[in-house]
């Protein structure tokens, strides 16, 4: 990957109560999308609430995987710190050229695909991912695939 795939200027975002500070970059391989990876941290406290990552481009992969990440640590959950740091991430989506990402959740995942809609992602399929899809698994469950426009 060219070196100048990853942008700097979005290793620390802030947002109005939280920032996203960078753990890491990958540059992928073997079907991986490249991504960034970062610290979901509440202000004013400095307090690290979560992580989320975002996948640069699609393939075939990133429909079923999606390209943003995101876990919140179990004492912080309910209060929406996923969706501001997705709403954050968004520029980066933008920087990167992307006019539309995908987000995906299990299908079960009731607090994901409300975080999903309230991003305002719009609902394309509920599917079980295929057996040639990377991160398959025996037993994997169904998926909702979002689809968000970035423009």
């Amino acid at each position: 990957m060219a070196d100048n795939l990853f942008n700097e200027d979005l290793y620390y975002i802030k947002g109005e109560n939280i920032e996203l500070r960078l753990i890491d970059t990958y540059e992928g391989e073997d079907g991986e999308l490249p991504f960034y990876w970062w610290d979901i941290i509440l202000k004013p406290n400095n307090v690290a609430v979560g992580k989320i990552s975002f996948r640069i481009g699609h393939n075939y992969h990133s429909y079923y995987n999606g390209n943003i990440g995101y876990e919140v640590d179990e004492e912080y959950r309910g209060n929406h710190y996923a969706l501001l740091a997705c709403q954050l991430v968004l520029k980066v989506a933008r920087y990167h050229k992307m006019e539309k990402i995908f987000l995906t959740c299990d299908y079960d995942n009731v607090a994901s695909y409300k975080t999903i809609e309230k991003l305002g992602a719009k609902l394309v399929e509920e599917v079980l991912p295929p057996k040639d899809y990377i991160f398959y698994y025996e037993g994997i469950g169904i998926h909702r695939i979002y689809e968000l426009r970035t423009d």
